[in-house]
């Protein structure tokens, strides 16, 4: 899960700004939109693992003010990226465990960090059932699941054989990497 950790409000240029904001940062007076609109972006966000989260919580002051439902995440200028989503509702898991409590990483001087949440937990894709909070796999399983197929059609070589003679090379390859 990552962990938004908002320093102190600041006025900004309002034209210079990606998403037309005038205020960034915390304060104690923000509506619940005003505090969407400075979480959700700008950031310096690399790296797939980004991409792969879907949830986030604001930290203000080192407390949780807000969860946040990942939809997606947009580039901006620089090289910088923003959130797209919804903030979460009282009885969602996540915002229940997260809202009004201590920010799980503390105060932190980087304002994208990451967590690991019981709430992350999803099921390995290899099929044995196994809880995963990171990635598609638990280490090794991809190439279970791969070598289990693989021995339902017979050796690699029939593998081979059978997926040569049937794949369409007209048809698009749809895949969840970003």
């Amino acid at each position: 899960m990552i962990q938004i950790t908002l320093g102190k409000q600041r006025s900004v240029d309002p034209l210079r700004d990606d998403l037309k904001r005038s205020r960034v940062g915390w304060a104690e007076d923000m509506s619940r939109e005003e505090l969407f609109n400075v979480a959700r972006g700008v950031w310096s966000m690399s790296g797939r693992r980004v991409e792969r989260e879907r949830y986030a919580v604001v930290s203000g002051d080192t407390v949780i003010r807000m969860a946040i439902e990942i939809d997606g995440i947009v580039p901006c200028s620089g090289g910088r990226r923003a959130f797209t989503g919804r903030p979460l509702e009282p009885g969602h898991p996540v915002y229940d465990l997260y809202v009004g409590k201590p920010a799980p990483n503390g105060a932190q001087q980087n304002p994208i960090t990451y967590f690991d949440s019981v709430l992350d937990n999803r099921v390995c894709n290899c099929g044995c059932g196994q809880a995963i909070n990171r990635g598609d796999f638990l280490p090794g399983h991809d190439q279970r699941a791969i070598h289990e197929r693989i021995s339902k059609v017979g050796s690699v070589k029939d593998f081979l054989a059978w997926f040569d003679a049937t794949w369409d090379t007209r048809l698009p390859v749809e895949t969840t990497d970003k």
